[in-house]
């Protein structure tokens, strides 16, 4: 697959899961590729596994909620690969099960933090680069279908996920006529870290999904890939479901 050969993508939340799965697929798909996260052992080990599958990756630490940092980490594509052409904003965390009148404000405000000002802040600075390479760009933001509906017990995550999707029909609007596309991919309950409880997946998850399964990062990863590459060149501020189903009862 080369369908993002000659171009440079950067990925966020991209130590694990979902992350780890599109910057893998997107070095397979030829695009050089920066790993970008909080945590150094994992970007660095996701770079080297792209690296020993014969793709060119570099390990960027970097903290979207840090401005400053995803300016340095953009800076950092442009720095080594000469531009960036592509982007997904996948950052993401959880917070405890509460109703909205005993969620603690510390849950409130990390989740808007990461889940949300975090896409804002990475999108900026992405967007600015793609401008200045002239030849514009795709990106794709992490939502969620709890960006689409309500779900009792997540209000910062819902919250954050709605107003993720906003955004990216908001830049869209702004972006098109530069040539810069921005999507967003809305998974359901997939087997990542964020829906397991002691090492384990939430039984609970997999059973409100029609399909009877979770599902998994390489399947939310396809969905990506298309999304950046030209196949999807006239998707633009839409948001693509790839929950097995779920909001479709």
């Amino acid at each position: 697959m080369t369908e993002c050969s000659g171009r440079v993508a950067l990925v966020t939340g991209a130590a694990s899961g979902i992350g780890a799965a599109c910057a893998r697929l997107l070095a397979s798909a030829g695009a050089q590729v920066v790993v970008t996260d909080r945590q150094p052992d994992g970007i660095k080990e996701v770079a080297a596994q792209i690296e020993r599958g014969g793709g060119d990756a570099i390990a960027v630490e970097a903290d979207v909620t840090d401005p400053d940092a995803m300016e340095r980490a953009v800076q950092a594509a442009v720095g080594t690969f000469g531009k960036l052409d592509l982007a997904v904003n996948n950052a993401g965390v959880t917070a405890g099960r509460e109703p909205v009148g005993t969620t603690p404000a510390e849950d409130w405000q990390r989740v808007l933090d990461v889940n949300l000002s975090g896409v804002f802040y990475s999108m900026r600075a992405e967007i600015t680069a793609m401008l200045h390479g002239g030849t514009g760009g795709s990106i794709v933001n992490m939502a969620s279908v709890l960006g689409m509906v309500g779900f009792a017990g997540s209000a910062p995550y819902v919250a954050a996920k709605h107003g993720v999707v906003g955004l990216t029909k908001t830049a869209a609007l702004e972006y098109a006529a530069r040539r810069i596309r921005v999507n967003a991919v809305a998974p359901g309950f997939v087997d990542t870290a964020l829906i397991h409880v002691d090492g384990r997946p939430q039984r609970g998850a997999a059973l409100l999904t029609p399909i009877n399964r979770l599902g998994t990062v390489n399947e939310v990863a396809e969905v990506v890939v298309f999304l950046l590459s030209d196949r999807a060149s006239l998707v633009t501020g839409s948001v693509y479901l790839a929950d097995g189903g779920l909001s479709a009862r």
